[in-house]
């Protein structure tokens, strides 16, 4: 079995859009500006810095614009932010960014309470969306939120997840990144679903996105490498969550897959030791501990 896996995984670091999202507590511009300077040097390549959503709906993203303009140039760094409408491609292009993200979902009810709008709905306006985008010289990727179980509407079809990742590579998207956002999927399940949408795409163009509400995150991670995936979502400090999905735990902490690929040999150019300097600072402005299993074990000061 270790002979079909790969010899590098490529990491998209989440944390600063969808790990900050759902917290209450208001972490500064500075603060975020920090935080992503220490994941930059933990040699991460793909790094989320945020979203150009509503700031009532999203308060912590309110300063994304702001963030993005001060960004530091990192050679080698790739920054996208999450767009939801043409309104936030114009904020993307006015900060300078190369690279976004939109998101639909595979549960309509989902899709509704998330973003206001049908899966239909969103296809139109996205497609609108990634053709300007694109025009424009960037490069898009799109996450499909809800693709093995909906807190609304219970299991997803796995040919539904398919369908629609197969109409957001048509709409122009680069990478579709399948999303287990209750953090509820198990290991035979992404082998069913995800197993069916690389038999219908490139698995190259398939990125996996877990949550670890019930343990099972790094399960599934090693389920997506058999698969053939090499691109995965993971948030530092293991924080994040969704406000339309009750329950849901964090993402996947990135210094915890970092931790299981070096053990597998697998690498990803990650400092797991940079990565947990970089979850202390958002600890200490989150005023509280984080939930990674790494986190408390190499929180130290001397990094």
């Amino acid at each position: 079995m270790l002979e079909a896996l790969p010899d590098r995984v490529r990491i998209v670091e989440v944390g600063p859009r969808d790990g900050l999202q759902g917290e209450a507590k208001h972490i500064t511009t500075e603060q975020k500006l920090a935080y992503i300077g220490r994941l930059i040097e933990s040699g991460l390549g793909d790094i989320e810095i945020g979203a150009f959503v509503s700031p009532k709906a999203v308060p912590q993203m309110a300063d994304t614009l702001e963030v993005a303009a001060r960004l530091p140039a990192a050679p080698g760094v790739r920054y996208l932010a999450l767009v939801p409408n043409y309104r936030g491609l114009e904020h993307a292009l006015e900060a300078g960014l190369k690279r976004i993200a939109i998101f639909t979902a595979a549960s309509n009810t989902f899709c509704e309470k998330n973003i206001r709008m049908s899966i239909a709905r969103s296809l139109d306006v996205y497609g609108e969306v990634v053709g300007a985008a694109l025009t424009a010289g960037l490069s898009v990727r799109a996450y499909l939120s809800t693709c093995f179980e909906c807190p609304y509407e219970g299991a997803v079809p796995k040919q539904r997840v398919v369908e629609l990742t197969e109409r957001l590579l048509e709409l122009g998207a680069d990478e579709v990144v399948i999303s287990d956002t209750t953090g509820s999927a198990a290991p035979r399940e992404v082998y069913e679903t995800v197993g069916c949408c690389v038999g219908a795409v490139s698995a190259e163009k398939i990125a996996l996105h877990f949550h670890d509400t019930y343990g099972t995150g790094m399960a599934n991670v090693l389920a997506g490498l058999e698969l053939g995936v090499r691109t995965f979502d993971a948030s530092a400090g293991g924080i994040g969550g969704c406000p339309f999905a009750p329950g849901a735990a964090g993402n996947i902490a990135t210094e915890d897959l970092v931790y299981m690929l070096d053990r597998m040999d697998i690498r990803t150019g990650v400092d797991i030791r940079k990565v947990v300097h970089a979850a202390r600072l958002l600890a200490d402005a989150l005023g509280r501990t984080l939930p990674s299993r790494n986190f408390s074990r190499l929180n130290i000061q001397n990094v």
